[in-house]
């Protein structure tokens, strides 16, 4: 166990800056995403990106399963969607315009970016799960970032 003080952990490292990203997937029983802040590429050959999850979230466990995901990397616009796919126990796609990715996974609109791949692997670290991806989809548009600092979007004025 570690003798690092949690809350003051917590604080420190929502000192770096990080995108917002929803991780989405087509399932049996209609769209399922969540939002995400641990993503980042991981290798240029072959193209793998990673993501965490938290292990024991509602949404991710049916994802996995589908084993093809879709990630929106939100746009600075887009604070509502990143606090809906947030939250547990509702529809977040109600109302939520989006498109189907090449391997039908749910893109959705006006996000900075979109990619599509095949999970790899996944592996269990605490509470979370990383998952790597191959992917096979990129698709890119004029926009600036989503950031999250400190508890809250965008930076301090």
């Amino acid at each position: 166990m570690s003798s690092v003080d949690l809350d003051h952990y917590k604080d420190v490292v929502s000192h770096y800056a990080t995108g917002v990203v929803v991780i989405t997937a087509m399932t049996p029983d209609g769209p399922v995403g969540f939002s995400c802040q641990t993503f980042g590429s991981l290798s240029l050959d072959p193209v793998l990106i990673s993501f965490a999850a938290k292990s024991a979230g509602q949404s991710w466990p049916r994802i996995r399963s589908v084993g093809i995901v879709g990630i929106s990397m939100l746009s600075a616009d887009q604070e509502d969607l990143a606090r809906r796919f947030a939250r547990s126990g509702v529809d977040k796609f109600a109302g939520v315009a989006w498109a189907q990715a090449p391997h039908g996974s749910p893109l959705l609109e006006g996000s900075l970016a979109h990619l599509e791949g095949r999970i790899l692997s996944v592996t269990t670290y605490g509470d979370h799960d990383i998952a790597v991806v191959a992917v096979d989809y990129v698709q890119a548009n004029a926009a600036s970032p989503l950031l999250y600092y400190r508890g809250g979007y965008g930076l301090p004025a």
